[in-house]
């Protein structure tokens, strides 16, 4: 951190890198001004509307069991989301012990798009559940499915070694 002098003998700390450059963007303090003919262009990003009804991202977090959406501004094409964890967990039903898995989900959105905290914390509210690797797969395939009505969706769940057997379960929809 480099201390850079402000009026009345303050200081503002920088991060600097090991270079002694500083690490934020040139732009970082200043307001970003596009030109007009830009606007069209912009009319596709995020805007307040979209978040309505968002009520998890930038609030509690503790796990969840509901799955959050956004509109897709691109219905009109085709295009694929791929959300990827190695954090999954859940428990076996018969003996508690805890399976761990590496969780890729992917899609192609018709007219909704999965919020990823509310995502997040709905994986996370499995941690405490007694279920068999195929069953869990499954459900969060048919939850993604009920909250997004996507174009396909597949659920690729990859358990760790558990009793000297890996375990994959692939489980896929398509409208």
């Amino acid at each position: 951190m480099r201390g850079l002098p402000l009026t009345g003998g303050l200081t503002r700390q920088i991060p600097i890198d090991i270079k002694g450059r500083s690490s934020y963007p040139p732009c970082h303090d200043k307001q970003v001004s596009r030109p007009a003919k830009e606007a069209s262009a912009l009319e596709n990003f995020t805007g307040k509307t979209d978040l309505d009804g968002l009520t998890l991202l930038g609030g509690e977090t503790k796990p969840l069991r509901k799955l959050e959406t956004f509109p897709n501004h691109h219905p009109d094409r085709d295009y694929r989301v791929t959300l990827t964890t190695d954090e999954f967990t859940c428990l076996c039903p018969k003996t508690g012990q805890p399976d761990f898995a590496k969780l890729k989900i992917e899609y192609v959105p018709d007219r909704k798009i999965v919020e990823s905290k509310s995502l997040k914390l709905y994986l996370w509210s499995y941690r405490q559940e007694g279920t068999f690797h195929e069953h869990v797969a499954n459900a969060i395939l048919d939850d993604l499915v009920k909250a997004l009505s996507p174009r396909l969706c597949k659920v690729t769940a990859e358990f760790a070694v558990r009793g000297g057997i890996a375990i994959t379960v692939e489980a896929e929809y398509r409208k």
